[in-house]
């Protein structure tokens, strides 16, 4: 096997998490996934100030404290930190092996940035083979911009055990474990739902490994002695997170995620094995970053009585004073009757503006809330200060042919090896989406949260959420299959009555996934909501209060326990 690690799985994520994965067992890969959509406008604001950045200067900070390590120990890394710059942070990695007076082997994958001249950024989502490349021609580092984030575990894989273009099966086992090692923590116990059951309350988990095997099965883990837990149902909150149909598509292979299956395999091992694979889309993902304009926000705090009428108020001054266009108002009520402090009396107003005139949405904006202080309603308060606007982006997603693109590995030596798009591809396959059938659901039921059987994992993709729901036993799925419905979750979340929404069913995970189309508006940098990533969308679902089967028990099945412990 090829044990596979990760060190990160956002910019931004736990700096010592590269030291501590070198320090804290074998392995012979480390990844680290540093790029998001909204990393990627990002990076592009930050080439439009300085044209050698682009890429993720925080790897470089990580990189210095264990780059010597990782040689020592025979461990190669890959990363995307390159993000829209491979070619500067290779160099700058090799830069820093100068000054730090070891020698390493760096090679880089780009191809991936396409000429969008109405585009601030616009990136292919490149496969694994280039990466198998740089490994192949001796790397000790590889570098890449936008992959796929599974593509840093299916390359080592491939340069492991020489696969080609159609051991489809093989692919797909390793794009699964790619995708569960990708978001670091979130595998290991890290915003889980059931996180009081870890053995150290989700304080600090660990970071993940996937051993990965010559069938493209793999068993997930973590190195002895981390926090969190390896489990069925941490695993599958994972491989529910930001997935659509069954059908997961990429640049590679096509993965059925609804023919993987999880078994426990001792304490902190689940064993991921049975997954299918089919011949690759015949086009890439494209995304696009472009700037939309400026936004600022200012929140009213709303105490005591006439609070309808106090929002009111403050909405009429307010596009009285700049105009109605592009303000949101949103009455969060978390105010409650008879309080006795401040605080659990209030209600929120939070004030957006969007606009392509910075001015407007500046001082202009912000200063004309100021001015209602004393001249709006009684106990007027304002939470924030006043402020310039800044500005947002809106993410894209569009295609490309496969053969549009100029794959390339730059090898350690300097070489550029082209690679080749994939010799089969096939129309995108049809994952038939199933609104559900609540005619089945009957027997006695008691009142309680629906957190109490079933966990939930949510997250965005551009403009669109994804909500993934797991039932923790046999019999509670029977239940959920049927009972949880388009038409129920539409009740259960009013937001999403108005929207497509696109219901899939996973039955070897004991899952439902939703893919609700629109609901964060023009993505994450854009949206104005509460919860702009939708991260929190699967607890709001977990804590409303609905009829549950009677007969269902609340924990997971005896024999998952037994396995796990």
């Amino acid at each position: 096997m090829i044990r596979i690690g990760n060190a990160s799985g956002f910019y931004g994520d736990r700096f010592t998490a590269w030291r501590e994965m070198l320090d804290g067992g074998e392995l012979d890969v480390l990844t680290g996934d540093y790029l998001a959509e909204l990393t990627m406008l990002i990076l592009g604001r930050d080439r439009l100030r300085d044209p050698d950045l682009g890429y993720a200067k925080t790897f470089l900070r990580q990189l210095e404290t264990c780059l010597g390590t990782a040689l020592d120990r025979g461990v190669r890394i890959v990363t995307n930190a390159g993000g829209l710059n491979p070619a500067g942070l290779a160099a700058a990695v090799e830069a820093l092996a100068g000054r730090l007076g070891v020698p390493v082997k760096v090679g880089y994958v780009e191809g991936d940035a396409l000429q969008r001249p109405d585009a601030l950024t616009a990136n292919a989502y490149l496969g694994a083979f280039g990466i198998a490349a740089c490994l192949d021609a001796g790397a000790d580092v590889v570098v890449t911009g936008r992959v796929t984030d599974a593509s840093l575990v299916v390359g080592p894989a491939i340069a492991r055990y020489g696969w080609g273009r159609d051991n489809y099966d093989e692919l797909a086992g390793a794009t699964v474990a790619g995708h569960l090692l990708e978001c670091g923590a979130q595998v290991t116990g890290g915003n889980f739902s059931f996180f009081t059951e870890l053995p150290d309350g989700g304080r600090r988990p660990g970071f993940p490994i996937a051993e990965v095997h010559p069938d493209g099965s793999a068993v997930l883990t973590k190195h002895a002695g981390t926090g969190g837990a390896v489990t069925v149902e941490t695993v599958t909150a994972q491989l529910l997170y930001e997935v659509g149909s069954p059908a997961y598509l990429g640049p590679d292979v096509v993965t059925r995620l609804d023919s993987v299956t999880l078994h426990a395999d001792g304490p902190d091992r689940v064993r991921v094995s049975g997954v299918r694979g089919t011949p690759p889309p015949e086009t890439l993902k494209v995304g696009v970053n472009n700037l939309g304009g400026f936004r600022n926000s200012m929140t009213f705090v709303l105490c005591g009585l006439d609070i309808e009428a106090k929002a009111a108020l403050v909405r009429g001054q307010m596009e009285e004073a700049v105009g109605k266009e592009g303000l949101e108002f949103t009455l969060a009520r978390t105010d409650h009757p008879d309080a006795v402090d401040t605080e659990a009396a209030s209600a929120l107003l939070h004030v957006h503006l969007r606009d392509m005139d910075r001015t407007r949405a500046g001082r202009a904006f912000s200063a004309a809330a100021v001015e209602l202080a004393l001249a709006s309603y009684p106990g007027c308060t304002i939470t924030t200060l006043p402020g310039d606007a800044t500005p947002y982006g809106v993410f894209t997603a569009d295609t490309v042919p496969q053969d549009a693109v100029s794959h390339v590995a730059v090898l350690p030596g300097g070489e550029r090896v082209p690679i080749a798009p994939p010799t089969q591809t096939a129309p995108v396959p049809d994952s038939e989406a199933s609104p559900g059938d609540a005619t089945a659901v009957d027997g006695p039921t008691r009142r309680g949260a629906l957190g109490e059987l079933v966990g939930a994992r949510s997250g965005d993709k551009g403009g669109d959420a994804n909500l993934g729901v797991w039932a923790r036993s046999d019999d509670g799925y029977a239940w959920l299959r049927g009972w949880l419905t388009v038409e129920r979750l539409a009740e259960l979340l009013p937001e999403t009555a108005s929207l497509v929404v696109r219901r899939y069913e996973l039955p070897n995970l004991r899952a439902v996934n939703f893919v609700i189309e629109g609901l964060l508006g023009a993505g994450v940098a854009a949206s104005t909501r509460f919860d702009p990533q939708a991260k929190a969308l699967g607890e709001l679902l977990r804590s409303r209060l609905v009829d549950l089967p009677a007969g269902v028990p609340t924990g997971p099945l005896a024999a998952d326990r037994e396995a796990a412990a």
